[in-house]
C-alpha cells in the first residue's frame, strides 16, 4: 500500500488561511478535492489529507490530519511527509512559500518540480529572463516597442491577479512600482501584452513534456486598472484549432529552458494577434485548471502525474476502482 500525503496550503490552515478571502479558500479546496478524488480511484493508495476547521471535508475515505496545537506549518508538513511515501503539495510561490515547503519534504518523497525550478518560477522577472535567453517570446520583447500602450505592476512573487494594476502611461506605472519597492514589496513592472489570455496545462518528466490542454483565463481590468481573475475554462480550444500545435511546441521549449519542471505544470500565455504566444509566467504546481480535467480528458491525471515525476510512461497502466464523489468546482 502506497501512502500519499496531500497538502493544499489554504485548506490545510496555513498561516494566511484565516486572512484569505472565501473565494481563495474555495479555489484551494477545489484543487485539493480534485487531486484527492483522482487518487482515491486508484488501487493500493492510502490517501491522507491536511485540513483545517475553515475547510469542508475532503472526498472520502481519505484520512484527515491537522497540525498539533502550536505546531508550525513547516514542522507539520515535515512530520507528515516523513511517514508517507509521497507528498503532493499545492501552494503559491508568494514569499517563497512553495520553495520552503519543498525543503520540508525528504528527498524522494516530493511529488513535483525540483527546488531550482521552483525558486526560478517564484521570481517572475527572473523567469522571463531565462525564457527570453532561450528565445521564447515574453513581455520583455515589448519593453521598447513603440506601440506598447499599457504597463502592469504586480508582485514579483505573486499568484493570480493579487495586487496587480494596469497603467495607461509608463511613468505612472514606474511611479507605482517605485513606491511599492520603497514599501518593501517584491514588485515587477512589465508591458501589458494585449491579446487572448490562455493557460497551458502540462505533464512534465525528465526531458519530456505533454500538453494536456489549452485553457481560457477569465481576466478583467476595471476602470481603475485593477486586475481580477474570474476563473478558467479548462480545455477551451476546439479540436483542430491551429494554435494547439504551436502551443505544444512552445510548452516543450519552456520545459527545456526550465528542465526541473516535473508533474502537473501551468504556463500563463497571451496570444498576441501579430506575435502569437507570449509567455507571462510559469506555475510549478497544480493550478485551477486541474479541477474537473480528468473527467474532461477521460484519464486519471493523478496517476499520470505520479508516473511523469517518477519517470514512468505518462500513460502508465492503472486500475480504477469505483469512483467516489469529488467536490469539484468548475
Amino acid at each position: 500500500m502506497n501512502r500519499i500525503f496531500v497538502y493544499e496550503y489554504l485548506s490545510a490552515g496555513g498561516e494566511v488561511a484565516a486572512e484569505a478571502a472565501g473565494e481563495l479558500l474555495a479555489m484551494g479546496q477545489a484543487m485539493r478535492d480534485a487531486v484527492v478524488a483522482d487518487l482515491l480511484r486508484l488501487e493500493n493508495y492510502h490517501v491522507t489529507v491536511a485540513t483545517c476547521k475553515q475547510a469542508a471535508p475532503p472526498p472520502q475515505p481519505a484520512r484527515c490530519v491537522t497540525p498539533r496545537d502550536g505546531e508550525s506549518t513547516w514542522h507539520f508538513v515535515q512530520r507528515q511527509a516523513e511517514v508517507h511515501d509521497l507528498a503532493w503539495v499545492i501552494a503559491p510561490e508568494t514569499d517563497g512559500l512553495l520553495a520552503k515547503l519543498h525543503a520540508c519534504v525528504p528527498p524522494g518523497h516530493w511529488l513535483g518540480c525540483d527546488a531550482a525550478s521552483i525558486v526560478l518560477a517564484t521570481h517572475k522577472r527572473r523567469t522571463l529572463g531565462a525564457l527570453a535567453a532561450a528565445g521564447i517570446a515574453t513581455p520583455l520583447d515589448f519593453e521598447h516597442a513603440p506601440d506598447t500602450a499599457r504597463w502592469v505592476v504586480k508582485p514579483d512573487d505573486g499568484a493570480g491577479a493579487v495586487a496587480t494594476h494596469v497603467h495607461g502611461r509608463h511613468q505612472t506605472a514606474r511611479d507605482e512600482a517605485a513606491a511599492r519597492a520603497r514599501a518593501g514589496e517584491s514588485v515587477t513592472l512589465e508591458p501589458w501584452v494585449e491579446g487572448e489570455a490562455l493557460s497551458l496545462s502540462l505533464l512534465c518528466g525528465v526531458g519530456r513534456c505533454e500538453l494536456l490542454c489549452v485553457n481560457r483565463q477569465q481576466i478583467d481590468v476595471d476602470a481603475l486598472g485593477l486586475v481580477s481573475f474570474r476563473g478558467v475554462e479548462s480545455n477551451a480550444l476546439p479540436r483542430g484549432d491551429a494554435r494547439t500545435a504551436v502551443l505544444g511546441a512552445l510548452a516543450t521549449r519552456v520545459q527545456r529552458a526550465v528542465p526541473g519542471l516535473r508533474g502537473f505544470i501551468g504556463i500563463d500565455v497571451v496570444w498576441h494577434a501579430q506575435h502569437g504566444p507570449v509567455v507571462i509566467e510559469v506555475n510549478p504546481r497544480v493550478t485551477c485548471a486541474y479541477v474537473g480535467l480528468s473527467r474532461l480528458l477521460g484519464r486519471n491525471l493523478a496517476a499520470d502525474t505520479m508516473a511523469a515525476v517518477r519517470g514512468d510512461a505518462f500513460l502508465a497502466p492503472h486500475t480504477p476502482r469505483a469512483p467516489h464523489v469529488a467536490h469539484d468546482h468548475a
